[in-house]
């Protein structure tokens, strides 16, 4: 078969909604309750009743968006545990991108904190339930992925917004965005990576030191200068996989 016959099939073929996931519009369904409880809650703690609603019309869409997704790239009969603990993290970041706005306090960063380490504790979970059920996904790992990317762009925005580094410590979230929009120039940088494990610590290393920044005992310079750390080590572990897909364009 001819290389581009072969590419339109594939094409087509992967354009094809796949069948429904069992259990996924419940996940999605409880995540989004869940999501909208959490904020009410919240809204009372910090007196900004738009809280709900901006944590409604966000859990809305990207549910509905999720569910497309699923849809049309899970290749499982059923959305899994795996994916569901992703699903968790995700409502999570979530919740954080509509508190942005919120006057900040320290009373509001604390609880920040916790929701924030809740989601670290539980990336590693997502991961060993999918390999421990055979649920491992390129769905699952994208999803993983682009989970800890929202994650770590709206804690860089909380973190500016309290005033505890400038807002170059937007440069954390926006970094693999910017490496996703070269890629549509540069189509090498889009080829696919190997696994990495120093990828994933960073990964951890540049959420925690968000975090430790955003907590109210750890006050300026310091908070800046551990964001700035956790940037540091984001922008070495990008640098250091751009080059071996310029290698590998190159060879």
């Amino acid at each position: 078969m001819a290389a581009p016959e072969a590419v339109e099939l594939e094409r087509r073929a992967r354009a094809e909604a796949g069948p429904w996931p069992r259990g996924a519009a419940v996940a999605v369904a409880l995540a989004v309750a869940a999501t909208v409880g959490a904020a009410a809650l919240l809204a009372t703690f910090v007196a900004d009743g738009a809280v709900v609603l901006r944590a409604a019309a966000l859990a809305a869409v990207g549910g509905t968006l999720l569910l497309s997704l699923a849809v049309r790239w899970l290749r499982a009969p059923k959305f899994g545990a795996a994916n569901a603990v992703t699903l968790a993290r995700a409502a999570i970041a979530t919740l954080l991108v509509a508190v942005l706005g919120t006057a900040p306090t320290q009373a509001l960063a604390w609880v920040l904190v916790g929701l924030g380490t809740a989601g670290v504790a539980l990336d590693g979970v997502d991961g060993a339930l999918a390999r421990r059920r055979g649920e491992a996904s390129d769905f699952g790992a994208r999803f993983d992925m682009e989970t800890d990317a929202l994650l770590i762009l709206v804690l860089a925005a909380l973190v500016w917004q309290h005033g505890k580094a400038g807002a170059w410590i937007l440069a954390a979230g926006l970094t693999r965005y910017l490496f996703v929009a070269g890629s549509w120039a540069l189509p090498w940088l889009g080829a696919p990576l190997p696994p990495s494990t120093r990828r994933q610590a960073v990964c951890v290393v540049q959420i925690v030191s968000l975090l430790g920044a955003l907590a109210p005992i750890v006050a300026p310079p310091w908070s800046g200068a551990l964001a700035l750390a956790g940037l540091a080590a984001l922008v070495w572990s990008f640098a250091v996989d751009v080059h071996w897909l310029a290698r590998q364009a190159r060879s």
